[in-house]
């Protein structure tokens, strides 16, 4: 088996200081007054070898190992496997790799995966906390450790985040359907206190309260989506006979919810206008299309990584932390257009 090669087989083999070569091998030969030929030198032999650098006794030197850990709800749904994969396009643009948890919104899951990636000494976090998790938070913190939260996150602790304004977000889903006249919706979401959910549902709220509509909510339990959901959706339907529309807080909430539609053989959007909250491949594809509430992923995942890195190169003791709030759309379809509008 060849032997790997080494910086100081470089250095010797080209009779040069094994610190030259590093600083070469770094970019810093400029800057260090290594002359160009002896740069060209020992570049054009490190090509000619095939050396690769010992990541560890790199990370050792410069005190990062060049990997961020990303830990999201599902890596399966479309909304978050976008999110993973345009971070890891953009943080892999600035030199890192990124190795992903799921972490199906289970605080113990979430904790396992921090301690585990922590160990590996990874030079940051991206999160989407579960609930229960402010005191992990306040330790990677403490232990001045990088990090991001993403989609939801702690309003008693201070951290970098990323999301949407999900209050006003719903709000203008919801005044969208009432401008359809639609005049009974209805509010399908998770039994959470995270603070997306709960933003979701205040926006349904206000809205209804400035038409003074009566709101008709149906909260299910993370845990029982795929279990029990579709049979709470259709008693929620068929308890609220007066239902014409209905605002799903999330994508697969809204998935089950066309199964239950289906199988009752309602029409949309005429018997019941429809909005989902994250969009989804399948409502371009359904009949009609689904209109959906649309996260601008590219953006988000942007300044996921921008405000990470910002605190990997910053070591300034105290900083202020930042909420960067990116504007959502809402991508109206034929699921919220209805014939019963006014003329």
């Amino acid at each position: 088996m060849q032997k790997k090669i080494s910086i100081k087989d470089i250095a010797g083999q080209l009779g040069v200081s094994i610190t030259a070569v590093s600083f070469i091998l770094n970019g810093k030969a400029k800057e260090k007054g290594i002359s160009d030929a002896l740069a060209e030198k020992v570049l054009k032999y490190v090509e000619e070898t095939g050396y690769k650098p010992n990541q560890l006794a790199k990370s050792l030197r410069t005190g990062k190992t060049k990997i961020i850990s990303l830990l999201i709800e599902n890596i399966s749904d479309p909304f978050f496997s976008s999110i993973a994969g345009y971070v890891e396009e953009v943080a892999n643009k600035q030199g890192y790799k990124i190795i992903y948890g799921s972490t199906k919104n289970e605080t113990s899951k979430t904790r396992e995966l921090i301690n585990l990636f922590k160990d590996r000494h990874v030079d940051g976090f991206i999160i989407t906390p579960a609930e229960n998790l402010e005191a992990d938070i306040i330790t990677l913190q403490n232990e001045k450790i990088p990090l991001v939260l993403f989609d939801r996150y702690y309003k008693q602790v201070q951290t970098d985040y990323v999301g949407i304004d999900n209050f006003e977000s719903t709000y203008n889903g919801v005044t969208h359907l009432i401008d359809q006249n639609y005049k009974n919706i209805g509010f399908v979401t998770l039994d959470s206190d995270q603070t997306q959910m709960h933003d979701r549902l205040s926006g349904y709220l206000a809205a209804l309260n400035n038409e003074d509509m009566s709101p008709m909510v149906l909260k299910v339990a993370y845990s029982k989506v795929h279990k029990t959901a579709t049979k709470e959706i259709a008693h929620f339907i068929k308890e609220n006979s007066r239902l014409d529309a209905l605002f799903f807080a999330t994508n697969y909430l809204a998935l089950k919810g066309l199964d239950v539609l289906t199988e009752l053989n309602i029409s949309i959007p005429d018997h019941l206008g429809l909005i989902a909250f994250d969009d989804h491949e399948v409502f371009k594809l359904y009949k009609p299309t689904i209109t959906a509430v649309t996260q601008p992923v590219a953006e988000m995942s942007k300044q996921l990584v921008d405000l990470l890195l910002h605190q990997i190169d910053d070591h300034a003791e105290k900083r202020e932390h930042k909420h960067v709030i990116v504007p959502a759309i809402i991508n109206i379809r034929n699921s919220s257009v209805s014939s019963r509008q006014p003329i």
